[in-house]
């Protein structure tokens, strides 16, 4: 009979967490694919490229909700249980307080894993992917793009102005301002043109006009009849560098070890980023994970009641900001590193030290026995 209300226990908590954690991810993905529409109607990628972009951000989202649905499913189921007396089926099993709090902090290693699956691989993996497969998109909608008497810096490196333009692609009195370097750039000129679309790569083909070439130290003018200007060779604007958030979790360990051992960092991505920034990223996969264990204590010291029952609504308020607060905690305790090995570490073992302290605190409110654990 225990066996079985464990599992009605447990499946509740899913559920509900499922539930909840869908539902919040589907809200922020669409309020987040609506900021994404900029990819569209500023820096002209397609309708495909967006909808891939969007949809390679929902590990990342999932995962960061992950923490906060799971407390508040169990917080909730617990607290449904105690509301409705269903609790009352356990104690009259002979099911004591504190196999339920160990139960659920077994239960809670699963959202450990998936987390740390999610954080450690799934995440950046998912955001890399979208870093490449925007850096490798074209840019779809340039015609749309273009507009009469105003400046189009879709491109890196690139200004396009047009006095006339029609739908049907045919421009009058363009201007193009190339930056080649810091030093040089290139001017174009023409009366008319029209943009042209081959193998899904946009040229502009240019009518009477002059291509002035200038550096520091001097310049020179060719004019033309007609000449063809290649935009393949542009980049979006669309920053697509790597992010720390996309590098794979193993190259950011390596920049740890090499850092801490003080051995030679032969790796470019260590060699461009500051420690901090490193040990953050670590913690936020590796560490905050682990607040999960603490969270299913919390949550389950509902059972612990009060010795008056006047006080009950006001403990539950406690409990519940009691989690909340270790939420926020845990996810700004990066803050707290440096470059001392001995603070960095305590930040790294502080869910383990709280779950200890909490544990230890919850076995003498509960007169716990030994066989019971």
């Amino acid at each position: 009979m225990g066996n079985l209300l464990f599992r009605k226990l447990l499946s509740d908590i899913i559920y509900f967490f499922l539930t909840a954690s869908l539902s919040i991810t589907v809200i922020i993905w669409v309020i987040q694919a609506v900021n994404f529409l900029d990819f569209v109607t500023e820096d002209g990628h397609s309708l495909r490229v967006y909808f891939a972009y969007s949809l390679l951000s929902l590990p990342k989202i999932f995962s960061r909700i992950l923490i906060f649905t799971f407390f508040i499913s169990c917080f909730y189921i617990i607290n449904r249980y105690e509301e409705n007396n269903e609790i009352l089926v356990f104690w009259t099993n002979g099911i004591k307080k504190i196999q339920i709090i160990n139960f659920l902090l077994k239960f809670s290693i699963l959202f450990i894993i998936l987390q740390l699956f999610l954080s450690l691989y799934l995440v950046p993996y998912s955001q890399n992917l979208s870093r490449i497969y925007l850096k490798t998109s074209n840019i779809d909608f340039l015609p749309t793009l273009i507009t009469e008497k105003k400046f189009i810096n879709v491109f890196k490196d690139l200004t396009i102005f047009a006095d006339e333009y029609d739908d049907g692609g045919k421009i009058k009195k363009i201007y193009i301002n190339e930056k080649i370097n810091d030093s040089s750039s290139k001017i174009i000129i023409a009366l008319n043109g029209k943009i042209k679309k081959s193998d899904d790569v946009y040229t502009l083909k240019l009518y009477d006009g002059s291509i002035i070439n200038s550096n520091d130290s001097n310049f020179y003018n060719i004019n033309f009849k007609e000449t063809e200007y290649d935009l393949s060779k542009f980049t979006s604007k669309t920053v697509t560098h790597q992010k720390i958030q996309q590098i794979p979790s193993r190259d950011l360990l390596n920049c740890i070890y090499y850092f801490y051992n003080k051995k030679e960092i032969n790796s470019s991505i260590c060699l461009n980023r500051k420690i901090e920034s490193v040990s953050e990223e670590i913690y936020k996969r590796v560490v905050i994970p682990f607040y999960i264990l603490i969270l299913s204590l919390i949550s389950s010291s509902i059972l612990i009641k009060p010795r008056s029952n006047k006080y009950i609504k006001y403990y539950k308020t406690l409990v519940f900001v009691i989690g909340f607060i270790l939420i926020i905690i845990s996810q700004v305790g990066f803050k707290l590193f440096s470059q001392d090995i001995f603070i960095d570490t305590f930040v790294y073992l502080a869910p383990i030290m709280i779950v200890l302290f909490y544990y230890l605190l919850i076995l003498f409110k509960t007169n716990f026995r030994l066989k019971y654990l």
